[in-house]
């Protein structure tokens, strides 16, 4: 089924959630203490460190250094062999049991109230639009409320042996598109095709200029802040490699404070890595709490100036994403519009999105 669906789920009781949980949902009545993987085709050569965090999307305190940590521990076996190399591969079809320690058990993840804007869906995936300010997985501090959360509600009527498994994340205050796979197999190969050369995701990015050049590369590693390890910070030397191709569609005129609207491409797709690399190059976006500069300070007072200042996230949308169909290899491309408040900046700052068929080289279609 392809096009625009919206849905509003209906309320729900936790209190019978948490005695009887929905049939794709991550059901309460299974022992959290251990759990038991048994890996796919997408596993086969793959560290197991990895593949444990793959299969427990709803352990929300399962970050890879904790991962590693519990595989050094002795808690993770295959195929009832306890592996302590977080470098160990697994193959299809093995049986990887996890113990978890007393800190990471936590409640299922439930579905949730709320509206799921589906701009894409057929047998294997979909493609939704979350707006700015809901998380995508729960997290200590947000324990509900996510996309997850609304996913779940809408797999109830999905087949049995589905469920949705988000490919990539968006920040909190970040909007736009996320694929989400119904089934570990899709997942895998959604994985693979998303992170090559048959995908391709741009991002509209609304920042603090001048941008002189129409096209620019951004190459700059990235790396945890050693201060706050909730940033990221760009270096040329040690860190991961990264590569942000950026498009200048739209700059303003405006010389105390210019404002341009940029498309980004991501050619590696590191956290935080698109506003990371425009800050690093002197173009953070606008009210990003983590990264952004005050740079209407010049401005007199103005409708702009106000709007600049209390702007209140990154201005930051995952616009456009083209990829094979995992299994036709049909292509498939969403768009997402800006949504309002995005729309809104824009038009303060007298900046028009051009058309669509001017951005960037258009990448072929894939046969069937």
């Amino acid at each position: 089924m392809r096009g625009r669906c919206r849905h509003r789920v209906s309320v729900i009781r936790r209190a019978r959630l948490a005695t009887c949980a929905p049939r794709n949902g991550y059901d309460a009545r299974v022992s959290e203490l251990v759990r038991t993987l048994i890996t796919d085709r997408g596993d086969a050569g793959q560290r197991v460190d990895l593949v444990i965090r793959r299969h427990l999307p709803d352990v929300t305190r399962a970050s890879r250094t904790k991962v590693q940590l519990w595989i050094e521990e002795g808690r993770v076996t295959i195929n009832g062999a306890v592996v302590r190399r977080v470098a160990a591969r697994t193959a299809a079809g093995d049986s990887v049991e996890v113990t978890l320690p007393e800190a990471a058990r936590q409640a299922p993840v439930l579905p949730e109230e709320g509206v799921l804007d589906c701009l894409y869906e057929d047998d294997e995936l979909l493609v939704v639009n979350k707006p700015a300010g809901i998380v995508s997985h729960p997290t200590f501090r947000h324990p509900g409320g996510s996309l997850l959360n609304l996913l779940l509600w809408h797999a109830k009527v999905w087949p049995d042996g589905q469920r949705p498994s988000l490919v990539g994340r968006l920040d909190k205050l970040t909007s736009g598109l996320v694929v989400v796979a119904k089934s570990t197999a899709v997942h895998a190969r959604l994985q693979r095709i998303l992170s090559s050369s048959r995908s391709e995701k741009r991002y509209l990015a609304v920042a603090y200029g001048p941008m002189a050049d129409t096209r620019t590369d951004i190459a700059l590693s990235l790396t945890r802040d050693p201060l706050d390890r909730r940033r990221v910070i760009a270096t040329k030397g040690d860190g991961l490699q990264s590569l942000t191709h950026v498009e200048r569609l739209r700059q303003s005129a405006d010389v105390a404070c210019p404002v341009v609207l940029a498309c980004c491409r991501l050619a590696t797709g590191r956290m935080h890595q698109i506003r990371v690399h425009m800050a690093a190059r002197g173009w953070p976006l606008i009210g990003d709490p983590k990264y952004g500069e005050p740079r209407w300070t010049p401005l007199s007072p103005s409708p702009i100036r106000e709007l600049l200042e209390t702007f209140p996230r990154q201005a930051l949308h995952a616009w456009k994403v083209s990829f094979a169909h995992p299994s036709s290899g049909a292509r498939v491309e969403v768009t997402a519009p800006p949504p309002a408040d995005l729309r809104h900046l824009l038009d303060v700052c007298q900046l028009t999105l051009p058309d669509e068929s001017a951005v960037g080289a258009p990448q072929a279609s894939a046969e069937r």
